[in-house]
């Protein structure tokens, strides 16, 4: 009898483990959400002409700053070096914020040597420019993150 029960138990748990581990598996054939790509800054700030319209507006505040006008003044009464200026700030602002731009001016140790810049004048100029993306309702977001690409620029601008 021992060995009948035995019998029993043993074929129930072989029968039992069978249809376990013969269990269908349910997959789920729901694809994986593609995660959105984040658009570039430079898409975020509106692109081109938006980037132009504040950098022409940074540079208005640039020459009425009277901390910082005198650094430009050979540059804004000269019509062809004020063009090439603004032309390449366009550029460098494009570029640096993942527009289809290359800079091609000069790196910023070499376009400010011999200027002295200071770090009042560099303030000055960091006011101008969050100046002209307030008036065109750039979001705090889009500031921030164009500041922080600009910023480590401080250490090649100020003091040379």
């Amino acid at each position: 009898m021992k060995r009948s029960t035995f019998m029993v138990v043993a074929g129930l748990l072989s029968v039992s483990m069978l249809a376990v581990s013969c269990k269908k598996e349910e997959k789920d054939d729901t694809p994986a959400p593609t995660p959105t790509p984040t658009p570039s800054l430079y898409t975020r700030l509106g692109g081109d002409g938006a980037i132009t319209a504040v950098t022409d507006q940074f540079i208005q505040n640039v020459l009425a700053d009277p901390t910082i006008a005198d650094n430009f003044q050979a540059t804004g009464s000269d019509p062809y070096r004020f063009a090439l200026f603004r032309e390449r700030l366009i550029d460098q602002l494009c570029a640096a914020t993942g527009g289809p731009y290359t800079y091609t001016g000069a790196n910023m140790y070499d376009a400010h040597d011999g200027m002295n810049i200071t770090d009042a004048e560099f303030g000055a100029l960091v006011s101008a420019l969050v100046a002209s993306l307030n008036q065109f309702n750039v979001p705090a977001a889009e500031q921030n993150e164009l500041l922080g690409i600009l910023g480590p620029m401080q250490t090649d601008i100020v003091g040379h």
